[in-house]
C-alpha cells in the first residue's frame, strides 16, 4: 500500500465531530480567517454543503456570524451605548489622547466626530491646546472643551441621537459643507481592508463629510477594533492619513496601511511605561 493509500484510509476512520463540536471548528476557522465558505468548510469537515448551510444558519440566528452567498462572514461590529463606552478601556484611550493632541497647533480648525475615544481627546486637547475652533456633532465633546476659554465650538445642527450624544442627519451634513478644516479627529467601530466603519450608520455619514472636508484625517482606535467589520463603510483605508492607537496592527490590516502610507503613531500608556 502506498503512502498516498495509507493517508486516504486514515481520513476514512476519522470519525466525524458531532454538531456542536463542528459548530466550535466553524468559529475557530471564523477567529483565524475573516471570511469563510461553505465548499472548503464541507471538505475540512468531511459532511455535505447542506450540513454546512444548516450550521451557519444556526450560527447566525445565535449573532455569531453573518450569512453570505456561498459562505460567511465576522459579524457586523456592534457596540454598547457611549455611556458604557466611556468606562472601558480608560487607560488606552487616555493615551491614545494624549499622543493624538500633540499634532494639533494653535489657531487651526478641529473637526471631532462623537465617540468614546474622540471625548477622551477633547479632554485632553481641553487640559493642553490654546486658540482652536473645533466643530463637533457630539455633545460630550463640547461639554469637556468648554472648560477652555481660548477653544471656540461650533456645534452642528440636525437630528439627536440621544444613546451617542450627538446630532445626525442631512441638516449635519450639509452643515460641515461650510467649513474648511485642518484636520478631522475621528473614532471607528472597526477596520479592514474594506476600510473604516461605524456601527451607526448615519454618524458615518457625519465622519465622512468631515473627512471630506479636511486636509487631514486622523483616526484614534484601540487595538480591539482591528480586522472588525462594521456597518456602515465611510473611508477606505488610502482616505486617511494617521492611525493613533495603542497597539500596532497586525496582518492584513497592518499591510493595507503599510500599501496606503498611512502613519501609525502608538501611544504609550503611562502603566506601560512603569513596567
Amino acid at each position: 500500500m502506498s503512502s498516498d493509500d495509507i493517508i486516504r484510509s486514515a481520513e476514512r476512520r476519522r470519525p466525524r465531530l458531532d454538531k456542536a463540536a463542528r459548530q466550535d471548528r466553524i468559529l475557530a476557522e471564523m477567529r483565524a480567517s475573516a471570511t469563510l465558505r461553505v465548499g472548503d468548510l464541507a471538505a475540512e469537515l468531511d459532511v455535505s454543503t447542506e450540513t454546512i448551510r444548516r450550521d451557519l444558519f444556526e450560527l447566525q440566528e445565535r449573532g455569531l456570524l453573518n450569512r453570505t452567498y456561498g459562505g460567511a462572514v465576522r459579524p457586523f461590529a456592534s457596540e454598547p451605548a457611549v455611556t458604557e463606552r466611556h468606562r472601558m478601556m480608560v487607560t488606552e484611550r487616555e493615551a491614545i489622547a494624549a499622543a493624538a493632541v500633540k499634532f494639533i497647533k494653535p489657531r487651526e480648525v478641529i473637526a471631532i466626530g462623537a465617540g468614546a475615544t474622540t471625548t477622551h481627546v477633547a479632554r485632553r486637547m481641553s487640559a493642553e491646546c490654546r486658540d482652536l475652533t473645533v466643530i463637533t456633532h457630539s455633545f460630550s465633546v463640547a461639554t469637556v472643551l468648554a472648560a477652555n476659554p481660548t477653544i471656540e465650538i461650533i456645534m452642528c445642527p440636525g437630528r439627536y441621537n440621544a444613546r451617542e450624544g450627538m446630532m445626525v442627519g442631512v441638516e449635519t451634513t450639509e452643515f460641515l459643507q461650510n467649513y474648511n478644516i485642518n484636520r478631522a479627529l475621528l473614532g471607528i467601530s472597526g477596520i479592514t481592508t474594506d476600510g473604516l466603519a461605524d456601527a451607526e450608520a448615519p454618524a458615518a455619514s457625519v465622519y465622512k463629510a468631515m473627512m471630506n472636508r479636511a486636509a487631514e484625517t486622523i483616526v484614534v482606535s484601540d487595538h480591539s477594533k482591528f480586522g472588525i467589520p462594521s456597518l456602515a463603510i465611510w473611508a477606505r483605508i488610502p482616505d486617511i492619513q494617521r492611525l493613533v492607537t495603542d497597539r500596532a496592527p497586525d496582518g492584513a490590516v497592518a499591510r493595507a496601511l503599510a500599501r496606503a502610507g498611512v502613519e501609525i503613531t502608538v501611544a504609550v500608556s503611562s502603566s506601560a511605561g512603569r513596567a
